[in-house]
């Protein structure tokens, strides 16, 4: 799952939302310098990670990118998923995704001083190109997968990740579509048992 993603699954609680979004740039025992919740978030959005990653759409949705990207099919469909969140209209209104994006951007303001060096010095980056709300529109995508790529060892700059994406567009909605439902139940367990 990507930021969207780990947003939503962070149920509305501040702290939580800043440990999911955070737990990538937080490495070992780092984690346990932050309160209680955040901490709990960390530990939610890694738990996110395992259960997306053996669930069996996303194995399915990775065979579309594996060729072209090999061991990065796993972060292409994370952005994937992502978009077709957004475009969710069980979980999101276009009105109600901006107002949860701006929301998001409020809550982790107040948590600035927490964040680790390279979350920090991404967040501005985030709310400035509203990424949470951009997500719906395939250019964002682009953007990503571009993004993707360029930090990535070995991919080239093609983007030919965005031209899967696009062939398969439909394929990959559907496993979005059996993936979600799961997901949100999975992290909804998890979550009811913080002392939130």
């Amino acid at each position: 799952m990507n930021y969207l993603a780990h947003a939503y699954l962070s149920f509305n609680q501040p702290e939580v939302l800043l440990g999911n979004m955070i737990s990538d740039y937080v490495k070992g025992k780092k984690k346990f310098d932050y309160p209680l919740l955040i901490q709990q978030g960390i530990g939610l959005h890694r738990s996110i990670d395992n259960f997306t990653d053996f669930h069996s759409a996303t194995a399915e949705a990775k065979t579309v990118f594996r060729p072209s990207v090999g061991l990065y099919s796993g972060a292409f469909v994370d952005v994937v998923y992502d978009h077709f969140l957004a475009l969710d209209t069980e979980r999101f209104t276009d009105t109600s995704l901006r107002s949860f994006a701006a929301g998001c951007y409020l809550d982790l303001n107040k948590y600035e001083s927490l964040m680790p060096g390279k979350f920090a010095v991404m967040f501005p980056y985030m709310k400035q190109h509203d990424w949470l709300y951009n997500y719906q529109y395939t250019w964002a995508i682009q953007r990503s997968f571009a993004g993707l790529a360029a930090r990535a060892t070995y991919l080239n700059h093609d983007n030919e990740g965005y031209a899967i994406f696009l062939s398969h567009y439909d394929f990959l909605k559907q496993c979005y579509e059996r993936f979600m439902p799961d997901v949100y139940q999975f992290a909804a367990g998890i979550f009811a048992t913080f002392d939130c």
